[in-house]
């Protein structure tokens, strides 16, 4: 009896895997883009507003959670607590926030699927290896959507494996950028091209957020840990630290290399991987890099993949209320993963267009909704569950419901053209 309960307990390290890989993800190779009109000292102080903004809605939605019963997800708190229009409007940012991720997360890992089986073939066979982007992409879905259908505890292990894979191949990528980094690159002291750098600063808002967006797994966790709210607490901050040391060690790779001015055929190409490496190997050989930012790459989209599409499940599962059996389950990830493999069959790029409005939704849920059910809980719910509650009391929940509605703000007038955008001239 007592190995069948040791069995059952949580690993330490499971939930700080899923929240980091959950965040980290494709974002990560868009920051450097998306934060060069500020350069590195306004990266790196926008990176540490986001992160504090998003790693105190992760603990808002925590606390309100705690109050509904274990399993219970977005659907179910925000019903409870802001009432039927609140679920109705959360209900669609999540499912089209999730539902695009998982679309865009299909197709792209779909194409790295593709190119690992063509190089593995390569090294067996002379004989080119008939794959299509098509199988691959349904191939790379089969493997990562079983974990989620079978238990968040696969998921769990799936993402520590992935992570440290991630991790290896990231130090082996940047290792020699990191060597070569020059303080008047990197400070931006070279003295040619545009000298404003704070004007860009709105731009780059709603990126860093969706690069911090691991919320649609907090209630799983919750779960997951049987309603104790310190492992999950533990688990938002260190996953989203980690996630934000990576960024910010990328950020120092990148801007400490290739120079400001020489960022306009990377923000040309939509901040493609392969034409960020074309530019820096103007200034450092990054042949070696391709390969292993290549992994990175594949690891990094796995593992998001699994932590958007855990969330999106577990919410799929809560809103139709479907049993926890593999009858039910088997239900819930037919509607989280049809969907979006069949758009992404019959749209292959229509998620760039889409793409635009996921940073607009995720302002909506991922920090306004959170601050509102925090503040709605501590007046519906006077006494605290476990004792848990985050400090700060209501300037705190101000503090975070005010980015929500600047970054919402920005997004929209990004989308209307009414922000300066730097282009790298």
């Amino acid at each position: 009896m007592s190995t069948s309960v040791r069995k059952q307990i949580p690993t330490r390290f499971g939930g700080m895997m899923i929240v980091a890989g959950t965040a980290i993800g494709a974002g990560m190779l868009a920051n450097p883009t998306a934060t060069a009109g500020v350069w590195f000292g306004g990266s790196v102080l926008i990176l540490l507003y986001v992160w504090l903004c998003m790693y105190l809605s992760g603990l808002m939605l925590l606390e309100a959670t705690l109050h509904f019963p274990q399993g219970a997800s977005f659907h179910t708190v925000v019903r409870g607590l802001l009432g039927p229009g609140w679920s109705l409007v959360t209900g669609f940012a999540v499912a089209f926030v999730l539902y695009s991720l998982t679309y865009a997360y299909i197709f792209v890992g779909g194409g790295l699927t593709q190119n690992s089986l063509l190089a593995i073939a390569a090294w067996f066979t002379e004989q080119p290896l008939a794959v299509s982007r098509e199988l691959s992409s349904l191939l790379f879905l089969l493997i990562l959507a079983t974990s989620v259908w079978i238990s968040t505890r696969v998921v769990d292990r799936f993402s520590t494996i992935l992570i440290g894979g991630m991790l290896i191949s990231f130090f082996l990528s940047t290792g020699s950028l990191l060597e070569s980094v020059t303080t008047a690159v990197l400070f931006d002291h070279q003295g040619q091209g545009e000298s404003q750098y704070w004007r860009y600063a709105w731009a780059a808002l709603p990126v860093c957020l969706a690069s911090f967006g691991y919320h649609g797994n907090v209630p799983s966790l919750v779960s997951y840990y049987n309603k104790d709210a310190k492992p999950v607490a533990r688990s938002i901050l260190w996953g989203s630290l980690l996630a934000l040391g990576i960024y910010l060690l990328w950020q120092l790779a990148v801007q400490g290399n290739l120079p400001r001015t020489e960022f306009a055929p990377v923000l040309s190409a939509g901040g493609d991987v392969s034409a960020l490496l074309a530019a820096l190997n103007v200034y450092v050989t990054t042949d070696a890099v391709a390969r292993s930012l290549n992994a990175f790459a594949f690891m990094a989209i796995a593992s998001s993949f699994l932590g958007v599409t855990l969330g999106l499940f577990d919410y799929i599962r809560d809103l139709f209320g479907f049993a926890d059996t593999a009858r039910g389950r088997l239900k819930a990830a037919a509607i989280t993963f049809l969907p979006p493999l069949l758009a992404c069959l019959i749209l292959p790029t229509g998620f760039v267009t889409v793409m635009g409005y996921v940073g607009l939704m995720a302002a909506v849920w991922a920090a306004l909704v959170p601050a509102l059910l925090a503040y709605a809980a501590r007046k519906q719910f006077p006494r605290t569950v476990g004792g848990y509650q985050v400090v700060g009391g209501v300037w705190l929940i101000a503090f975070v419901g005010v980015f929500a509605v600047i970054v919402f703000v920005v997004q929209l007038a990004l989308l209307v053209e009414w922000l300066p955008v730097f282009n790298g001239h």
